[in-house]
Parts: structure tokens; C-alpha cells; sequence
């Protein structure tokens, strides 16, 4: 399959991956039809998705399956009056309808949105008129429902509601919160299980789309400020290529599970496009409720192969006993969606005996820095630039940095806009132009480079703290404390001082066996612990001991509320 789109294949070295890396673009890409359908014409048999949830069901879709369902699904969203370029926000949790109804949008040409179960009314009705939402496709779940429909008034360009009935078993599920379902007036829902099966036989549009125009939106999380609406083309899909082949390390026969919400763009790294270029098969375990146990298990019962998820995850699965595990069958672990702690990579290596392949992207891109197979990984880094990107570094003044300098990371554009990258802030010029000038997208997260070439992350612009002279990135400060072992999760944050500027603060979740020792002492313990572990002027003259620090609801750090927090009167 990706010989297809590849001029080569495998490479040897990171020399080679640089070199030689080139995509093969058709005329008219559309991943439905030049990959899903083109697997199920060629090996139809060949196993693309092993669905599973916790109260025990299981479903299993090949190709020719997955060909003949998103056919299915794609006439039923028609009769709806779905058709090219209409906008569609999919809220699925992690049911097995999303990777069909994906598929069926592609095949429309329409524009998928998806979009977290968390969201509230106000959540939803922004997303709606920022995005001229027409039909939602929901999961039955009286919160999400509830929401959907307490947003209707305020959404007049919603035309269509679709609700996704659950399996028996799912009926003993409690919804994600509490919340009676609003009922301002009573919009028409339409039932996917009992109308799609109608549907009459697909026909495949004589126009889908252009390589350019808009296949997928995301609306980023939000760490900083409102959400921004992100519009990828159609060749985006393309760009997931190098994150599920050469990053994820797959092919025929791997069985691959990433941790995401299908609300967020980890989805579509890890359980959608690059999988299946490659031939794997998707492992998608459908739970209420994250436990490291119970992941565990599933993996251990499944076999299965490759496992990427945030650090977050691996730092609860490492405290666990893994010895009761028999993992065997695993090959290859990565991890994105934030910045990974050396503690946590050489906890793993230590139990397991692999190494945890980071990978570094935006919402805004595909995988933009990776340690790729033939790579030796150094815990902590980012990796190296994915050859598909020409990265950078640079100074405020936008002069290339040296290496060991600190600067923001950036993607040169040339001519050409490369393939993964985004097309710009939908309907917001000005923010686009902010990000993307002088031949230059600026993603605003801050690295520095070593003499090998491996980058290593600092964070965000806005995140870097100044004090008494020197710039502190909140990572390494973070990277430091998390090899204390009571620690479980940390913020550093920067806290106004009349003397230097800055000074820095820690925001701190104890592991539960030290919690009844939080105090002086322990302030004294985990500052002389970050002294003895990074340059001592970055130790944490703050540290605050909370029960959970504020996240968006994607799960990243808000150190932007911290912040506000601490720089706000006291009253």
C-alpha cells in the first residue's frame, strides 16, 4: 500500500529517512476510497479494526467490512442531506460508529469535527457558530444528548441531529456527569440504529474533493485561551503516513492501541489514518473510566504488538506491578501529547525492557519531530525532525539558533505548503497571520537542539520563566521534581517578585502514601531534591501541594490558570 504513495519505503538511517523521504501525490486524494476501499479490494479478508469496550463486548471489521459499513454509513448521512463541504461534529466517545462514520464523511467530502463528550451547552453552541455546524452525530448518553439540545436555540445553522443508540450492555453505563437532560424545546433526533440499514445503495459522488479543500477541523484545547478552530485538507491523511509507519513502527500484522479520545487530533494519530496505511490493525478498548489495571488486561488478553499514549498514562502503569502482566507480545511503545519525563522512559525500560519513542506534533500538524526506529532515543528528547518538515529554531529576532541555544521551534514554508500541515485558523485571518509569517509557521512551543541533532522541550512561550536574569523552561524544572517519588503529577509556573522578576513555583499531586506528609519538611525535601537534580537557581521557591491541577479537557496542563490565580488581588 504505501509503495503507492512513497517513491521509498524503508529507509536505514536517519541520513536515508532525510535524503530520500517523498511523497507520491495523486490528483485527487481521498482516503476512504485510496486506502480503506483499496485494502478491501486487494486483501478484503485482512483484519482493520478489534473493537472492545469494559463491559465485555466485541467487534471485529475488515477491510471489506469496513468498505461495505462506511458505504452504508455515507448513503444514510446523504439521505439526511449531508453532502460536499457541509460541516458534521461527530461527539462518539469511543464507539465503534466513529471509525465508520469518519470514513462515510471522507466519502462525502464532507467536514468532520469532532468533538470531546465533555463539552457543555456553551462548549457546543461556540463550536456550532464559530463552525456553521449543520447535522451532529452524538452518542445516546443523556448528558451528551442533554447538552446537544440545550445548545439548539443558539445554534441556528444546526439542521440535523443524529443520535447513536448504545448496545444492550451499554445500557447499565452512568453517564460522563450527573445532569439532568435539558429539554428547552424538542429538537427532531434521528435514530442511527434503526434508519441507517434503510438507507438506499451508495452512490459514490461524481465530484468529492480537491487536495485543498477542507476534510477535517479541530478545535484545539484551549490551553491558553478560547479554543482555535484548526482546518486541515484532505492531504493531512497523507501527512499521518511517516506517524503510523515509521514512528508507530508498523505493518501487516501489528495490533495497535493509542490512548485517545476520539474528541481529540491523538485519534487520528494513532487510531485512524497512519495505522491503516500501513496495514495494521486499529485495538480500540471503549471504557468509562481510565484504569491502569484494567488497560493492562486488555492488552495482556489481546496481545497486543504497539501501545502509544501520554506520559500521564505511563506514569500510572508504572505503579503498577507490571511482572503481573504477561505484556510479551508487546514490541514497540511511544508516547505524544506532552512532554515526557527521563524518569518515567528509564522506569519503563526498567520493568519491561522497552524504550518509550517520543514524538512531538500539534494539533496544528502530523508528527513534526520523532526518534524513529533506527534511532538510538535519548530519554527526554523530542527526537529529531520528521523529513516530511524543514524545522528550526530561532531566536526572538528570527535568527537561526546554535545548538544547545534556546528558541521557539518553527516550520520553514517555502513555496509549497508541506503535506500535514494545516491550512490556517478557520475564518480568522488575523490569528493565522500571527502563527504563519515571514515563510515561517510559528508553533510557540520552545526547544533547544544538542550536537546530534535531537531536540528537547522547554514549553511554551508564554509557560518560559524569567528570573533574575536567567530563562527557566518549566519542563526541566517538571522533569525534576517527577523523580521524586512523591510525586505523581506537577505545574511550574512563574509568580511575580518585586526582586527578581519571577520566581519559580511548583504546584504539586502527591502519590497517596505521602499526602499526610505534605508540609515545611517536604517543601524543604523536593526543593533540595530539584537542586541536587538540575542547575540548583531553577528549584521551586513556591511549592503549593494540591489534590489535581486544572487541565483542559483534553487532559493538558492549564499553567495559564495557575497563573491567573497567582498574579490575581488578594482579597
Amino acid at each position: 500500500m504505501i509503495e503507492r504513495f512513497l517513491r521509498q519505503t524503508h529507509f536505514e538511517s536517519v541520513e536515508d529517512y532525510n535524503k530520500n523521504l517523498e511523497f507520491i501525490i495523486p490528483e485527487h486524494f481521498n482516503f476512504a476510497y485510496d486506502v480503506i476501499d483499496a485494502w478491501a479490494a486487494e486483501e478484503p479478508d485482512r483484519l482493520a479494526l478489534l473493537w472492545t469496550n469494559d463491559q465485555g463486548d466485541e467487534r471485529r471489521a475488515t477491510f471489506a467490512e469496513l468498505k461495505e459499513q462506511s458505504d452504508q454509513a455515507a448513503s444514510y448521512l446523504q439521505s439526511l442531506g449531508i453532502v460536499k463541504g457541509d460541516p458534521v461534529m461527530l461527539i462518539l466517545k469511543r464507539r465503534y460508529e466513529w471509525w465508520i462514520t469518519m470514513l462515510a464523511l471522507h466519502k462525502l467530502g464532507a467536514v468532520v469535527i469532532p468533538a470531546t463528550h465533555m463539552l457543555t451547552k456553551k462548549d457546543i453552541v461556540y463550536r456550532n457558530t464559530r463552525a456553521s455546524v449543520k447535522a451532529i452525530v452524538c452518542v445516546d448518553d443523556p448528558y451528551v444528548m442533554g447538552q446537544v439540545e440545550a445548545a439548539m436555540p443558539d445554534s441556528p445553522t444546526v439542521e440535523i441531529i443524529v443520535k447513536v443508540e448504545a448496545h444492550e450492555s451499554y445500557k447499565s453505563y452512568k453517564s460522563y456527569k450527573t445532569h439532568e437532560t435539558h429539554k428547552p424545546h424538542a429538537p427532531h433526533w434521528h435514530s442511527w440504529q434503526t434508519e441507517w440499514l434503510q438507507a438506499p445503495p451508495f452512490v459514490r459522488p461524481k465530484h468529492i474533493n480537491d487536495n485543498d479543500d477542507t476534510m477535517l477541523m479541530y478545535f484545539t484545547s484551549g490551553t491558553s485561551g478560547e479554543p482555535k478552530m484548526v482546518a486541515h485538507d484532505f492531504l493531512y491523511a497523507m501527512g499521518h503516513l511517516t506517524t503510523g509507519v515509521f514512528w508507530h513502527n508498523l505493518h501487516p500484522g501489528s495490533l495497535h492501541l493509542t490512548v485517545a479520545d476520539t474528541g481529540w487530533g491523538k485519534a487520528v494519530w494513532g487510531k485512524f489514518y497512519g495505522q491503516w496505511f500501513a496495514g495494521a490493525t486499529v485495538f480500540v478498548f471503549d471504557h468509562e473510566k481510565f484504569n491502569a489495571d484494567t488497560l493492562l488486561r486488555q492488552m495482556e488478553k489481546y496481545k497486543v504488538t504497539s501501545f502509544c499514549a501520554p506520559p500521564t498514562i505511563y506514569r500510572f502503569m508504572i505503579r503498577e506491578d507490571l511482572a503481573k502482566y504477561d505484556l510479551s507480545s508487546l514490541e514497540y511503545c511511544t508516547t505524544a501529547g506532552e512532554a515526557l519525563n527521563p524518569a518515567v522512559f528509564d522506569k519503563l525500560k526498567e520493568k519491561i525492557g522497552l524504550n518509550i519513542m517520543e514524538g512531538f506534533g500539534q494539533t496544528e500538524t502530523t508528527m513534526t519531530l520523532g526518534t524513529f526506529p533506527w534511532m538510538t532515543p535519548k530519554p527526554g528528547s523530542m527526537g529529531i525532525p520528521n523529513a516530511q518538515y524543514d524545522i528550526d529554531l530561532i531566536r526572538a529576532d528570527g535568527t537561526p539558533c546554535e545548538d544547545g541555544e534556546k528558541g521557539e521551534i518553527v516550520i520553514r514554508v517555502k513555496n509549497k505548503k508541506p503535506v500535514g500541515l494545516f491550512k490556517g485558523y478557520y475564518r480568522d485571518e488575523e490569528l493565522t497571520r500571527e502563527a504563519w509569517h515571514d515563510g515561517m509557521y510559528h508553533t510557540g512551543d520552545m526547544a533547544w537542539r544538542d550536537e546530534d541533532g535531537y531536540y528537547w522541550f522547554e514549553g511554551r512561550i508564554d509557560d518560559v520563566i524569567k528570573s533574575s536574569g536567567y530563562r527557566i523552561g518549566p519542563f526541566e524544572v517538571e522533569s525534576a521534581l517527577m523523580t521524586h517519588p512523591a510525586v505523581v503529577e506537577c505545574a511550574i509556573t512563574g509568580v511575580p517578585d518585586d526582586v527578581r522578576g519571577m520566581v519559580v513555583k511548583a504546584t504539586v499531586v502527591l502519590g497517596k502514601e505521602w499526602k499526610d506528609k505534605a508540609g515545611d519538611d517536604l517543601v524543604k525535601e523536593l526543593q533540595q531534591h530539584v537542586k541536587k537534580v538540575t542547575a540548583p537557581y531553577k528549584y521551586p521557591r513556591i511549592v503549593e501541594f494540591v489534590d489535581e491541577l486544572p487541565k483542559t479537557i483534553s487532559g493538558k496542563i492549564r499553567r495559564v490558570e495557575i497563573r491567573k490565580k497567582d498574579s490575581a488581588p488578594q482579597k
